[in-house]
């Protein structure tokens, strides 16, 4: 005889989305103290770097598995909460945060991908100068995929009810951020100061916001009723 788990996937989503947030902002807690270069940074400090350091990357590059299926399952949970309402507004917010989230799954592999392959090609400077500037390209066009995840979700949640103004607007400021990052990286990539400022502040912010939404959830999950257990023999 089997029954069905009775946690809500309200509060599989929340969970997910606070281990989404500690798992990234634990990983760049350790890299950024061991000297993970910054976009704009000399490539001979980037090569002593992923030269030294490999194993410090590689270790930290293998939680990102991890930290996709997280961010999955917590944009499927809020998609979850706000859909139907959203489906008899005739409005899809949600699933245009969602779609923010797996795209920026998939250009931060981009980013795990060339910090992997700067590990293996120290010894050709011309190599690394490439994977280096693909690297950068990656990280900060990420951004604009972060911006949408942040006003898709904002929107849906705020106008759902799901999330208050205040974490909404918190959002739209972190979105507006990570997106002017994205925009200027073009004619900032030789000298990309204000450009990192910029990314950096939209980062922080996101991962408070990212919290917020996961204690969101699970206090959702206590006030929604358990539906009926099912069986099979």
């Amino acid at each position: 005889m089997l029954e069905r788990d009775t946690m809500s996937f309200s509060r599989i989503g929340g969970l997910a989305a606070i281990g989404f947030a500690a798992l990234i902002l634990g990983t760049n807690l350790v890299l950024a103290p061991a000297g993970l270069p910054l976009l704009g940074d000399p490539i001979g400090e980037v090569t002593e770097f992923f030269d030294t350091d490999s194993d410090l990357v590689r270790g930290t590059s293998a939680l990102t598995p991890l930290v996709w299926i997280l961010a999955t399952l917590f944009g499927a949970s809020v998609v979850a909460a706000l859909w139907p309402a959203e489906r008899a507004r005739g409005e899809a917010w949600s699933l245009v945060g969602f779609a923010g989230l797996i795209m920026q799954n998939i250009m931060f592999a981009g980013v795990t991908a060339t910090r992997l392959a700067l590990t293996s090609t120290t010894g050709d400077r011309s190599a690394s100068v490439g994977i280096w500037a693909m690297n950068g390209g990656f990280f900060v066009l990420n951004g604009t995929f972060l911006a949408l995840a942040m006003i898709g979700l904002s929107v849906g949640g705020v106008r759902g009810g799901l999330i208050r103004p205040w974490h909404a607007a918190l959002g739209f400021t972190a979105a507006a951020l990570q997106f002017s990052s994205a925009v200027f990286l073009p004619v900032a990539f030789d000298d990309p100061g204000a450009v990192n400022l910029l990314g950096l502040s939209g980062w922080l912010l996101w991962v408070v916001w990212l919290v917020g939404y996961g204690v969101t959830l699970i206090r959702r999950s206590h006030s929604v009723s358990p539906q009926p257990s099912t069986s099979l023999a």
